[in-house]
């Protein structure tokens, strides 16, 4: 096969890519291939989605289940996010949290704990109520919040099992507002870091790393969240028109700002839907601290500007609460998160990533398991604490390795 991610900067390398619409057919296909990955909405930047073969879950049909007493849906695990929000808009419910991207796929947005934001929520991994994949031999593999190894199974990164099926908590529907405030201050930031970062329901801070931040996106749940009376932010100025994260850019594609509520679904991610939302080709990198870092970490960043922003696009900052999934890099503790959007300068951006994580390292910083880094499996070793127990749980369910590829022996197992 010759396929690209959806950035374009990897290639890649699977000899085969299957095809299956049936539970059964993807036991055969998993039981019968010496290495293989699932593949999603190809919205990783490196290899950790390849392998010899590759399966696709489009053909399985999406299955969409809801069980109001529970407060559960469930579904077939390739679907993506903008298709489950549909199908939960036309039964008057919603999820807690959404990534800026609505066109990604809920399992590999699980499986690499791919975030929104916001001091309250976790990211998106946190929802998942239940999950059934398929281990190595063929079998079917069922597991539930409270099960032994539950919080292992979650964040998986793929080397687990295909996982075919999804549990999500949801909860009635609710409207956003989202405005956007410009040119706020470091000095500003800094001064009143928690008020900004709790202005909202799920707040972002754009930067290019210049004299004073970009914007700063808040997005506020009507009639639950402290309503936004115009006025400034900190200094910072109510944007008068729709605004991209990327200045300069049409936001043509960006949700609806200027405080008009909208529903959940149209106002948590950033772009809309039914848009294509890059700004064109690019790469991406994030790296997590533990929140009480976060200002350290933003001046270590700073420190850097002359080296970062000739490559970058935009600069995301954003917050997350902490949770106990093994792999997540939000285990154990609340987060703040740096997000770049690099221009789609491969080597460029790899020699960039040395000084910054040099840079964050006094901090413990993980990366965004789907994004680019350069941390090899020792450094990561030294901050997941629970990394030898998911190691056990690689030989337990995978003891022939069929979803070992070389991204996870590089980053992650270190050959254990």
């Amino acid at each position: 096969m010759s396929q690209t991610n959806w950035a374009g900067n990897y290639a890649y390398q699977a000899r085969k890519l299957h095809r299956a619409s049936t539970l059964e057919q993807v036991q055969e296909i998993v039981a019968s291939a010496a290495r293989v990955r699932v593949v999603g909405s190809r919205h990783s930047f490196t290899d950790i989605g390849d392998s010899l073969e590759l399966l696709t879950l489009d053909d399985l049909p999406p299955d969409v289940v809801v069980d109001r007493e529970a407060r559960t849906v469930a579904f077939t695990a390739g679907l993506k996010y903008g298709a489950l929000t549909q199908a939960l808009a036309t039964e008057g419910l919603a999820l807690g949290n959404l990534a800026s991207l609505p066109h990604i796929s809920v399992a590999g947005a699980v499986a690499t704990a791919t975030h929104g934001s916001g001091d309250a929520n976790g990211n998106l991994a946190t929802a998942v109520a239940a999950l059934e994949m398929i281990k190595s031999d063929g079998e079917v593999l069922r597991a539930a919040r409270g099960d032994a190894d539950f919080n292992g199974l979650v964040v998986g990164l793929g080397a687990l099992g295909a996982v075919t099926r999804i549990t999500l908590d949801v909860e009635p529907a609710y409207q956003v507002r989202q405005r956007v405030f410009e040119g706020l201050g470091w000095d500003a930031l800094f001064e009143h870091f928690d008020e900004i970062t709790s202005s909202g329901y799920s707040v972002s801070v754009f930067t290019r790393w210049a004299q004073t931040t970009d914007q700063v996106w808040i997005k506020s749940r009507v009639g639950e969240d402290p309503e936004q009376v115009a006025g400034d932010l900190f200094g910072a100025v109510p944007a008068a028109v729709d605004r991209h994260p990327i200045l300069g850019v049409d936001p043509v594609n960006c949700s609806p700002q200027l405080g008009v509520p909208g529903p959940w679904s149209e106002r948590l991610p950033h772009f809309r839907s039914g848009f294509t939302p890059s700004s064109g080709e690019e790469i991406q990198s994030e790296y997590f601290v533990a929140r009480r870092h976060a200002l350290a970490a933003i001046q270590a960043l700073r420190a850097l500007a002359d080296t970062i922003r000739p490559l970058l696009q935009v600069c995301e900052i954003r917050t997350m609460a902490a949770d106990e999934l093994w792999m997540s890099p939000q285990y154990g503790q609340d987060t703040v998160g740096f997000h770049f959007t690099w221009r789609p300068r491969q080597s460029a951006v790899e020699r960039a990533l040395v000084p910054v994580e040099a840079a964050l390292t006094p901090f413990a910083a993980r990366p965004h398991w789907g994004k680019v880094f350069l941390a090899d499996a020792a450094a990561i070793a030294a901050r997941y604490e629970r990394l030898p127990d998911f190691t056990r749980l690689v030989g337990q369910l995978d003891p022939r390795g069929a979803f070992r590829n070389q991204w996870l022996e590089t980053h992650v197992l270190g050959g254990a």
